[in-house]
């Protein structure tokens, strides 16, 4: 046994570290182009307000669609390594052509297309990372899936200042050039360092037949409405960002770059929270994590509903890091638990959570706009509220 663990240490590192320099690509390309996207398309493309938020519409639809697709084919055979590669080879494509390209359909067709198979990258390296834990540290799958998660966070803490550097120095092209060096990366990392894996074996039933290769572990109401739940839970964390410039200039009278600070602390904290759950999901229970994550959410959003000063703002920041380390860093063990034969598909039903948790962030920050940005954190921890409860009842009810 001893042997055999020595032997699985190192093939895990060679899998890690490669698949760590992954995530890094991946996040920075997302977090030099995300920020600025409305900004490059009304300044650079010269599009109406409807032209850009019918793009920022159709692009996150398109990449759920997309990245539904591919996760569900991902599953069927051995070919989640070519996927990684095709994932950065059209992120290259779609962000290379975006740094010289200015036509709003052709940059609309290429977000729906290019850009939207780059989006399975997130998901679809999470899946390998899964199979590959479950091969060489199958005790130590979470903690894996959260230091990956991690990775991906330092990206985005890093990327929206390299993005203001790069913005000052070269415009947009050379965003969207750096994104695109950053998807070749990635498309190289898959390429000439990441071995395939297999697809995770078929189980027997009882009488010796093989269990179809579609027949889910999971069943399907129990897990659209665990996504739903997700949905429910991410939301706050697009609508909260949103309204923390507003609500502290105009709710407590503060200054806007507050909000940077604010949000950089939490950021902060983020990062050696996802490592400590992750460690700490060894020895309890996934979902006893994940549920006090979820009500560390209910509890920021409220206090921050009634908060009368910046300091509590501050003071709150270690809740909304507990919610978000759970929420994103124990999320995808979470859904990959439920569905332990089909990676892709359960990591795409969480991953897919994020930007439809957005989608709906948009009309309740128009709301909060014409009744105050408090209002905005009461929402929030509705939502919050709301996706622990039907998490709880689906876990009772399985």
């Amino acid at each position: 046994m001893a042997q055999e663990t020595t032997r699985r240490t190192p093939r895990l590192a060679r899998a890690l570290i490669p698949l760590g320099l992954l995530f890094l690509s991946v996040g920075i390309s997302t977090a030099l182009v995300g920020p600025f996207l409305s900004l490059f398309l009304s300044t650079e493309v010269d599009a109406s307000p409807v032209m850009v938020a019918a793009f920022l519409v159709a692009s996150p639809v398109a990449s759920v669609l997309g990245s539904t697709v591919i996760g569900r084919f991902s599953d069927r055979r051995p070919i989640r390594r070519l996927l990684l590669i095709a994932g950065g080879t059209a992120g290259l494509i779609g962000t290379g052509l975006t740094a010289v390209v200015r036509d709003y359909w052709i940059l609309l067709g290429l977000s729906v297309t290019a850009v939207a198979v780059a989006g399975s990258l997130f998901p679809q390296s999470f899946a390998y990372a899964r199979q590959v834990l479950e091969r060489d540290a199958p005790d130590k799958v979470a903690l894996g899936i959260s230091g990956l998660r991690t990775v991906f966070s330092l990206a985005w803490v890093a990327g929206p200042a390299l993005a203001a550097v790069i913005l000052g120095a070269g415009g947009f092209t050379w965003i969207y050039a750096t994104a695109a060096l950053m998807y070749g990366i990635a498309a190289l990392i898959g390429l000439f360092w990441l071995d395939e894996v297999p697809a995770p074996a078929v189980p027997q039933r009882s009488a010796g037949d093989p269990v179809p290769l579609d027949e889910l572990e999971t069943p399907r109401w129990v897990l659209l409405l665990t996504a739903g739940a997700f949905t429910l839970m991410q939301a706050p964390l697009t609508l909260s960002v949103q309204a923390m410039p507003f609500f502290i200039t105009d709710e407590l009278h503060g200054r806007v770059n507050t909000a940077g600070l604010v949000l950089g602390l939490c950021a902060a904290l983020e990062i050696p929270l996802m490592l400590a759950l992750g460690a700490l999901s060894t020895r309890v229970r996934l979902g006893r994590l994940l549920f006090a994550g979820a009500l560390s959410g209910v509890a920021y959003y409220a206090l921050i509903a009634v908060s009368t000063n910046i300091a509590t703002l501050f003071g709150g920041q270690l809740l909304n890091a507990v919610f978000i380390s759970a929420i994103s860093g124990l999320g995808i063990s979470y859904m990959q638990e439920m569905l332990p034969r089909h990676p892709g598909r359960a990591t795409t039903l969480f991953s897919n959570s994020f930007p439809l948790g957005a989608m709906l962030a948009g009309p309740l920050l128009g709301i909060s706009q014409q009744f105050g940005y408090r209002l905005a954190y009461v929402l929030c921890a509705f939502l919050c509220f709301a996706g622990l409860v039907v998490l709880l009842l689906v876990r009772r009810a399985r």
